[in-house]
């Protein structure tokens, strides 16, 4: 646990210094938004797991019910509707869920533990994942969507779910693909599109790809220096401060900079790991349900970690999915603290 604080603490520096180069607003903000997630690790940490674990069906339907409440009340911002103004804090319930849909397939799989095998266990569990997708897709937020899908899968591969199973419904949803385009959005499918060909709209859907590659090789060994990244700081570079603050990162301090981020985010994922095999060793005397949220979270972590980073390098699409710590905003931070708050290092 000392690692992953400690990484974490370093990440938040990095982040509050890179939005001190492209907005001091963003950064002051962020800080106000960093006491928030702290104060919200202690409660979240007194409570423990178990509080979570005994009420998760509760906090399953009462975060469903958000994600509906955003359709009527939350403030659109670009086409989407995903936030609830608090006031002090933009909520958005999507990423509060990734923590609480990881506790309630944890807690469901491990509750049937005897019956992961039947057919109709797996069906069950497969409505609860596309109930959240759904309805996260249409606000439309199809990079969060995503992570919803990675994270179930994730989890079922840990568990006594038959495999053929998993392949089958791969299988399935790869047959399905084209209707799964027909329903995408226009700017989703041009994103898409733009990302294979990359000249064929520059300043439209492929202009943000194309900023974020110039802001990356642009800082070089060591960056252009704090405040100095003209990309940003001139904004050729949209969303520098939340989708693309590894690039604005990138063009600040360079490639040392880029690589200590990357270093310290695999120090965390590397303690997930070793926590998840100490987990595993326990065997038949182990809940399976610390082992499930652990992977859970190990896979929502790496899920930002990766698509938001490729995005940045122009290897992903532009999917809308925020770099826990590094991207400006109190929603995906406090998600980030609410799950390591939880994780079961008391159980090893």
């Amino acid at each position: 646990m000392q690692s992953i604080l400690i990484s974490s603490i370093a990440l938040n520096i990095f982040a509050f210094f890179n939005l001190l180069g492209v907005n001091s607003e963003f950064a002051f903000a962020q800080l106000g938004f960093i006491l928030f997630a702290v104060v919200l690790f202690l409660i979240v940490k007194t409570l423990g797991l178990g509080f979570f674990k005994r009420n998760y069906k509760l906090f399953y339907w009462v975060f469903i019910f958000l994600l509906l409440l955003v359709f009527i009340i939350g403030d659109e911002v670009r086409g989407s509707k995903r936030w609830i103004d608090l006031y002090f804090l933009n909520f958005q319930p999507s990423e509060f869920f990734k923590i609480i849909f990881i506790i309630f397939l944890s807690k469901f799989l491990s509750l049937y533990e005897d019956d992961l095998e039947k057919r109709n266990t797996f069906i069950l569990s497969f409505i609860f994942l596309l109930i959240p997708f759904f309805i996260v897709f249409k606000q439309p937020d199809l990079g969060n969507a995503l992570a919803y899908v990675v994270i179930f899968f994730t989890i079922l591969l840990f568990s006594k779910i038959p495999k053929k199973f998993i392949i089958n419904t791969f299988l399935i949803l790869l047959i399905t693909l084209p209707i799964g385009w027909n329903l995408l959005k226009g700017y989703q499918k041009e994103r898409i599109v733009s990302f294979f060909i990359e000249t064929k709209n520059v300043q439209g859907s492929s202009y943000n790809i194309i900023q974020s590659k110039i802001s990356v090789g642009s800082g070089k060994f060591l960056g252009r220096g704090l405040g100095y990244g003209t990309q940003s700081k001139l904004a050729f570079l949209p969303e520098s401060h939340t989708d693309f603050a590894f690039s604005s990162l990138a063009e600040q301090f360079g490639l040392l900079g880029s690589f200590t981020v990357l270093f310290l985010f695999f120090l965390i994922c590397l303690s997930l790991i070793k926590l998840i095999l100490k987990l595993f060793s326990q065997g038949s005397t182990l809940n399976s349900f610390y082992l499930y949220y652990t992977v859970g979270f190990l896979s929502y972590l790496a899920f930002q970690i990766f698509v938001n980073i490729a995005m940045n390098l122009g290897s992903f699409p532009v999917a809308g999915v925020s770099l826990p710590m590094i991207s400006y905003g109190g929603s995906s931070l406090s998600t980030y603290a609410l799950g390591i708050a939880l994780l079961p290092f008391d159980k090893v």
